[in-house]
């Protein structure tokens, strides 16, 4: 192998580690549910309403409990409430999965960042509200959905690039593995 091609493969490779260790998840606890990496997958139903883009890279699914699925119904009812569409709704699941499993998380101790709290990951010191607003499932969507809002174009943006606007997350590609699961919960629940 020529000497130019093997250091353009071992660049490449060595670009798809890095950008794997510095973009992956990181869980916000250890007793998280356990994540299951599934190959990207259409959905017709969909169509461009939910995923206009097509989902950005590898997606991740886990399985909901009846409290994980009870916030997402919540997270679609406050889109609602807010007079937003579907897509907005796919926006705040993903990023509630990336952000707690869509778990509404009170203080976690040593393993908490700083003072984040509720579905979102949101911090009572940067301006979310109180902890008692941050973890009203319906609230702290809200607080998000108003940041969303906020964001010039969201609605035809990669949904990493809006969830990201909104959170400021150290892993801003992270919300992109989530899509797939969030707007198969969304085609689900939002008409029941």
């Amino acid at each position: 192998m020529n000497t130019m091609l093997r250091k353009s493969v071992l660049g490449i490779a060595g670009l798809a580690f890095t950008g794997g260790v510095f973009a992956g998840p990181v869980a916000a606890h250890a007793d998280a549910a356990p994540v299951h990496s599934t190959k990207p997958v259409a959905v017709a139903v969909q169509g461009d309403k939910l995923i206009p883009h097509g989902v950005q890279g590898a997606q991740s699914k886990i399985d909901l409990n009846d409290e994980q699925t009870a916030n997402a119904k919540a997270i679609i009812a406050a889109t609602k409430k807010a007079g937003l569409p579907e897509r907005a709704a796919v926006i705040s699941i993903a990023t509630s999965l990336q952000e707690s499993k869509l778990e509404n998380l009170g203080h976690l101790g040593d393993r908490n960042d700083h003072d984040s709290l509720g579905l979102f990951q949101q911090r009572p010191s940067s301006g979310w509200g109180t902890p008692e607003q941050i973890t009203d499932p319906e609230y702290s969507t809200l607080a998000f959905l108003k940041g969303l809002k906020q964001v010039d174009g969201w609605d035809k943006m990669p949904l990493t690039e809006a969830a990201q606007t909104v959170q400021v997350s150290a892993y801003p590609d992270a919300y992109a593995q989530w899509e797939q699961q969030a707007a198969d919960i969304v085609a689900h629940n939002w008409n029941s």
